[in-house]
């Protein structure tokens, strides 16, 4: 019976939103296998000098586990 597991993480990017939950899933990966999810919890973006300067989210990561 497989068991699901789910992982809070933050990441960020100065490219934009998707970016950033990609480089979650990329460091996520590196030490968590079976990855079935991301659901982004929050989002949040840096402004300086009235421009966007980073990008961050908090995401939830789901994996089973045998």
């Amino acid at each position: 019976m497989a068991i699901t597991k789910i992982i809070e993480v933050i990441a960020g990017s100065e490219k934009s939103f998707d970016d950033a939950v990609n480089n979650a899933l990329i460091e996520a990966s590196k030490s968590v296998k079976n990855i079935t999810s991301i659901y982004v919890k929050e989002m949040k973006a840096n402004v300086e000098g009235n421009k966007i300067v980073s990008y961050g989210v908090n995401a939830k990561i789901s994996f089973t586990v045998d």
